[in-house]
Parts: structure tokens; C-alpha cells; sequence
């Protein structure tokens, strides 16, 4: 039997756990994929309450492990969250996880929505309509930095908010990235500038491929031709990191190519859609498309590379 001393104690413990419980902003994640999960662990680390949900059991189960909670469903994840994060995989899935499952029905009636996945700035203008419609607040905030980054929580993020958003929701930002940028007051600025970057992502990654290719019909040794191209003036991140899995494919998988198959086609309808040429980014799209064509969709993007081994057959 506890001693009046000890219920005290107790007693002053539950209280302070439950005001901490009403202090501390629930978080629901959907999208617990390669850079999903580690993004989640980073804001359970940070002290946050996250729930998540993915299509897969295992991805819940990690996240469980981590600290987090896990749930059945995207609505049971975001039943009476503060904050819902999306790091889905296109604009279709963001719209089935807040409108055909009604995760955004679930939401506290104050709630922000954060969008982090690649769309096209103007799928991202109509979803942020629709939540805002409902009374709850929303934040593009695309991110780039890989599964590294992701891990390490100094992701880039490009944030497209109204200030007063912005601000409310920064320190969850700040859970995942070291690099916040407010881009501007209008959902879609941030999801601009992604694209931004995944034309030079991309089109860096093909050309990568295409030089390393050439020293390898060349009889360059590819290994040493790398690590002179990485110390020289042509030097790339994405040559430095995706190189040497071009050179000898270690089947580790950080961006699926087929992401680039779609990341470019937003790229160009970008740029359809101001009237601009964008020629190389049109012709690193065509490369990604014919290796996924190969069937090399889920594999590495650094796989583009097969397109060029393909093409030069036996060396004569």
C-alpha cells in the first residue's frame, strides 16, 4: 500500500504527464517509405506524439518500435491531429489519403495539413483549396536531401505557407529539416521550386551516366575516372553520391528511377505550361523513360546508366 508521501508523488506525476499531453501537438504521418519513416522517427525524437500510417504493416511496425504510434488506416491516423504530414508519392495519393479515406475529416477542426511529396505546383494550389475549405490550414513543403537527409533531419525544405502558418508550424519543419526556406504566401511556391530542382537532379544524374559511360567505352578505368571528375571542375553531388553505384550496382536503392520518369514529366509540364523550352530536361525524361521501359523502374536512378550500355552493345 502506497504512504500518503507516495500518492502525493504519484499524483503530481499523472498531473504533470496530462498537462504535458495537452501541451504536446499530435502528429498524423502517412507515408512511411525510405525517407517516410526516418522523417516520422525524427519528430518522435523531437517529443512529439506521431501516429502513422502506411500500406505497409512492417513500415507501421517500425515507427511503433521508434516510439511512435501506429494505426489501421490514414483516418485513424489523423483522428484529432494538430498536424497531418503527407510524404506520399504523387498528388493522387495525397488526394486519396485526404479526400477518398477523409483523413482530412478527422483532423482537429484547426489542424494543418503539411504536403511534402513532389507534385505539380498546380495539383498542390488545388489541394490546399480544398483543405482550406474546411477551415484547417495547409503547407507545401516539399523537401530534398535523400534518405540521408532524412535520417540526419537536415532535410531542405521549401516552404509555400501564409506567415501566420508558416510560423505555427515551423518547429515540426524544424523536427525534419536544417534548411527552411519560405518561398513565398501561396501554397504551389513551394512545389515551384522543387521542380526547380529536380530538373538539375535530373538532368545531373543522365549526364553522370552518360560521362561515365564514355570512359567506360573509352577503356578509361570508370573507378579512376570518377574520382578525377568528382575533384575537378565538373564535379556534381549527384555524380559524387550516385557515381559509384553506377560503376558497380550495390542494389541499395535511394530514388527509385521511376521517380524521375515522373518528377521530369512535372518539369516539363512546368514548362509547357509558361511557354519555355526546357530541351535538357526533355532529354534526361527520355533517357529515365527507356530504362524504365527495361524494366528498370525500381531500381537505383543511378540504373540510367544501363540505357548507354545498352545502346553501345560490344565494344568492337
Amino acid at each position: 500500500m502506497l504512504s500518503r508521501r507516495s500518492r502525493l508523488d504519484l499524483s503530481r506525476v499523472v498531473e504533470a504527464n496530462t498537462e504535458w499531453g495537452k501541451m504536446v501537438d499530435t502528429i498524423a504521418f502517412v507515408g512511411l517509405g525510405a525517407m517516410g519513416l526516418p522523417m516520422a522517427r525524427n519528430l518522435v525524437q523531437k517529443q512529439f506524439r506521431v501516429v502513422g500510417y502506411d500500406v505497409r504493416p512492417q513500415a507501421v511496425e517500425a515507427l511503433a518500435e521508434a516510439g511512435g504510434h501506429g494505426a489501421k488506416s490514414a483516418r485513424e491516423a489523423a483522428e484529432g491531429a494538430n498536424y497531418l504530414v503527407l510524404m506520399v508519392v504523387n498528388a493522387d495519393q495525397a488526394e486519396e489519403v485526404l479526400i477518398t479515406n477523409d483523413a482530412l475529416g478527422a483532423l482537429a477542426p484547426d489542424a494543418t495539413v503539411i504536403l511534402m511529396a513532389t507534385c505539380p505546383p498546380e495539383r498542390v494550389r488545388d489541394i490546399a483549396k480544398r483543405v482550406e475549405a474546411t477551415g484547417r490550414t495547409f503547407v507545401d513543403a516539399p523537401v530534398s536531401g535523400g534518405i540521408a537527409g532524412a535520417t540526419a533531419g537536415t532535410l531542405t525544405i521549401m516552404v509555400g505557407a501564409a506567415s501566420a502558418v508558416f510560423s505555427k508550424s515551423k518547429p515540426v519543419l524544424e523536427a525534419m529539416g536544417s534548411k527552411i526556406y519560405h518561398l513565398g504566401e501561396e501554397p504551389g511556391q513551394g512545389a515551384v521550386m522543387k521542380t526547380i530542382n529536380q530538373l538539375l537532379c535530373g538532368v545531373h544524374i543522365a549526364t553522370a551516366a552518360e560521362a561515365l559511360a564514355l570512359a567506360e567505352r573509352a577503356g578509361v578505368d570508370p573507378t579512376l575516372a570518377h574520382q578525377i571528375l568528382s575533384g575537378s571542375a565538373a564535379s556534381s553531388w549527384m555524380l559524387q553520391n550516385r557515381g559509384p553505384r553506377m560503376i558497380a550496382d550495390d542494389g541499395q536503392v535511394t530514388s527509385a528511377l521511376d521517380i524521375f520518369v515522373k518528377d521530369l514529366g512535372i518539369v516539363l509540364e512546368a514548362g509547357k505550361s509558361l511557354r519555355m523550352g526546357l530541351p535538357l530536361a526533355a532529354a534526361a525524361h527520355q533517357l529515365f523513360i527507356a530504362a524504365s521501359g527495361m524494366g528498370l523502374g525500381g531500381k537505383d536512378d543511378s540504373q540510367v546508366i544501363e540505357i548507354y550500355r545498352a545502346l553501345r552493345g560490344k565494344k568492337s
